[in-house]
């Protein structure tokens, strides 16, 4: 059988398709011939042609109206409403033009209002089609009699028109909204129609609808209004900016209590309830409320897939954030004026973040940016991925035996930080008290390009330092390498869930999408929970008792990371399926001096778990003997002869002079009595320090060669450049 499309393009038919089109059309034609020829015995010949003018009317208005729609979609644009996990208000983003608008559910406001509204506004609203005639003939014959308006005539849909298409008031206006309002009715049920009203009628300043105008003066939706509210809410839209409560507010008491009297006349309320509405005092404009300020606006920017009638549904626990937020405030506070925080709570399962402090504050220095999406150094916390890949690979297990004492890895000298060397050490006493030394030697067996790559494969980004060539190193295990909060979330999320990596959850779509994947295996899981019983068991913080003195501490599986010059102070950790991240320092990443994640993290992450409601993790029999084969780390051979540590090959330099006068550049490398050479110049060493400076000529393209006693040589191609 042919394809369907073939078919269709086969000249026999198209002549078939072309012959059944004639065929219709001669059809057509004849039943219009028969249908002139019956009108015309009926009616006449005028009575013919009137009908046939109305019909081609009809057809016109029919033409035009499907040309010529009113502009609905207006009302469909809506600021964004970011809401939490169980519909709770998190932070509203105006829409594009700077106005705040929401939509108005009738199924949600108070009944008692919209059945007002419909009374005060147009009672008929319910029956005519979208223009009232009595109402129309009742405000010509005011102005006439009294030569002022006394009513405008407009119905709700009129209304409705004008906001969608606002014009001057005037009769030619007046004429395109009835008939635009004609054209609204037959696209839109009434409901529909009052939904836009109260979405788009203006209440002054930014505030359109009334969803936000109730949020705006009253601090609440309007659910459950008061009779002075609602007759504040039902006169604000007539004049707006002349009745504003929070500037006019003289003018807004007299339109208020004006539509209190005018609900006892309808009968809606009694005099005393009148007088009762009269006493309230008048509300004033309030800020909306903000929970995670920095997630709400970047995930209404990303997420607009997500976004449903002007909702967004996040994976975030409002009463969870208005708790941490508090404690960030509190932590950085206590630092300084200039330190600011950032928290992640995620559950790890899902990996659904439930609360995100991006800063410490609005009005701490940097506050308005997102430290929990900024690339920062990660220091340690970084290294029980190293040990737990390293024992995925072999290499090691937590009993092993490595060497903590001064070591070079090819021109690498790594220190502790407390400067001090402990000699031989296991590999779970090395993680506990994040020694450096055996940290490097396990990512050197293991390879930093392997590490690398692994934490790429399971979600994070790692940022190697912006220079030409830059390739993973050996430093990374010391926080040489650009991290963000979201990553170690992610990182240590996996550490929870057995090695298993998935993406962050941040709407509902994204945690149901996480749960039907097999996460990326990040690591096994015996390593994972290796990992994690050596965690557990590092150093309570400071004035805390040991999780194991108590039996239902939740025991927290933690690590503490501080970067070089002390820019960066964290805490990531996890326990009773929860991942909680804690970044403490300045924004701008100024030094504090002497301030370690240890001090100033480490307390914090304590403080957010115990807000969590944390069950007790099982308790894992620690490895004390290391298997065979195993019992120390072997470290890669070094490579024989000379190594060059600076210049590296490949390597741009730049100085700030050339010639004999300049500074230069000194010769380092690895090597027993090793003679530089410079494009085969051999160069002097300095008489006073015995090193060799070299001083080049200019800037261009130099091979340095550097040579030790049995001849062995190793070379670096360099290029230097003036760095002025």
């Amino acid at each position: 059988m042919r394809p369907l499309a073939e078919e269709r393009s086969t000249p026999a038919r198209r002549s078939a398709v072309a012959a059944r089109a004639g065929a219709l059309a001669a059809s057509a034609a004849g039943a219009a011939e028969r249908l002139w020829t019956f009108l015309g015995a009926r009616l006449g010949r005028r009575g013919r042609l009137i009908i046939v003018s109305l019909l081609a009317i009809l057809a016109g208005v029919i033409v035009l109206d499907r040309a010529l729609p009113p502009p609905l979609d207006r009302a469909d644009r809506l600021a964004t409403l970011v809401v939490d996990r169980d519909g709770q208000w998190l932070r509203a983003i105006a829409t594009s033009e700077g106005r705040w608008r929401f939509r108005a559910d009738l199924d949600a406001l108070d009944p008692e209002f919209v059945r007002r509204i419909v009374v005060v506004e147009d009672k008929r609203f319910w029956s005519h089609w979208g223009v009232d005639p009595a109402a129309m003939l009742r405000a010509v014959g005011g102005l006439l009699s009294s030569g002022r308006v006394e009513s405008g005539g407009s119905t709700i849909t009129m209304q409705v028109a004008r906001l969608l298409e606002p014009r001057p008031r005037t009769v030619p206006s007046k004429l395109m909204e009835m008939l635009r309002a004609l054209q609204i009715e037959t696209r839109l049920s009434k409901r529909e129609i009052l939904e836009i009203y109260l979405t788009l009628a203006p209440y002054g300043g930014s505030l359109e609808g009334v969803r936000a105008a109730s949020l705006a003066y009253f601090g609440r939706e309007p659910v459950d209004l008061t009779d002075a509210e609602m007759a504040l809410l039902a006169a604000l839209p007539q004049a707006p900016e002349a009745r504003r409560p929070d500037r006019r507010p003289l003018a807004a008491r007299k339109a208020r209590d004006r539509l209190l009297t005018r609900f006892v006349d309808l009968g809606l309320i009694d005099a005393r309830r009148a007088g009762e509405g009269a006493q309230e005092a008048l509300p004033t404009r309030t800020a909306f409320r903000v929970r995670a300020f920095h997630a709400a606006e970047q995930l209404a920017r990303t997420r607009r897939d997500a976004v449903t009638r002007g909702l967004l549904a996040t994976t975030l626990d409002a009463r969870l954030q208005d708790r941490i937020e508090a404690l960030a405030a509190t932590h950085a506070a206590s630092q300084g004026d200039d330190v600011t925080a950032a928290i992640l709570v995620v559950e790890a399962a899902p990996a659904a973040v439930r609360a995100a402090v991006g800063s410490a504050g609005l009005d701490k220095p940097g506050g308005w940016i997102d430290m929990t999406a900024a690339q920062r150094s990660p220091g340690s916390t970084l290294k029980p991925f190293i040990y737990g890949l390293a024992m995925d690979e072999g290499l090691l297990a937590p009993a092993t035996i490595l060497d903590d004492s001064p070591t070079r890895f090819d021109g690498y000298l790594p220190e502790n930080f407390d400067k001090k060397f402990h000699g031989v050490v296991s590999a779970a006493t090395a993680l506990q008290h994040s020694l450096n030394v055996p940290a490097v030697s396990a990512l050197s067996a293991l390879g930093a390009e392997r590490f690398d790559a692994a934490l790429k494969a399971a979600g994070a980004d790692p940022r190697l330092p912006r220079r030409a060539g830059a390739r993973p190193g050996l430093p990374i295990a010391l926080g040489g390498v650009g991290l963000t909060a979201r990553d170690l979330a992610l990182l240590y999320a996996a550490l929870a869930n057995d090695g298993g990596a998935r993406p962050l959850a941040w709407t509902p779509q994204e945690t149901e999408a996480n749960l039907k994947r097999p996460p990326s295996a990040l690591m096994s899981a015996q390593s994972a929970r290796r990992i994690g019983e050596i965690l557990r068991a590092s150093p309570s913080p400071g004035g805390r008792a040991p999780s194991w003195l108590a039996a239902d501490a939740p025991r927290v599986a933690f690590k503490t990371g501080t970067s070089y010059g002390y820019r960066d102070a964290w805490a990531a950790g996890y326990a009773g399926g929860w991942v909680v991240v804690a970044w403490i320092g300045r924004a701008d990443g100024a030094a504090r001096a002497g301030v370690t994640g240890r001090d100033a993290a480490l307390p914090l992450l304590f403080d957010v778990f115990d807000q969590l409601a944390v069950a007790r993790d099982a308790d894992l029999e620690a490895e004390r003997v290391a298997p065979q084969g195993l019992e120390r780390l072997v470290r890669r051979a070094a490579p024989a002869g000379p190594v060059i540590v600076f210049p590296p090959d490949g390597a741009e330099i730049a100085v700030t002079g050339f010639g004999p006068q300049a500074r230069g550049v000194a010769f380092a490398g690895r090597g027993e009595a090793l003679a530089w050479y410079v494009d085969g110049l051999k160069q002097p060493a300095e008489p006073t320090s015995g090193r060799v400076v070299w001083r080049p000529e200019g800037p261009g393209f130099y091979e340095v060669r550097a040579v030790d006693v049995q001849g062995r040589s190793a070379q670096a191609k360099v290029r230097v450049k003036d760095a002025l």
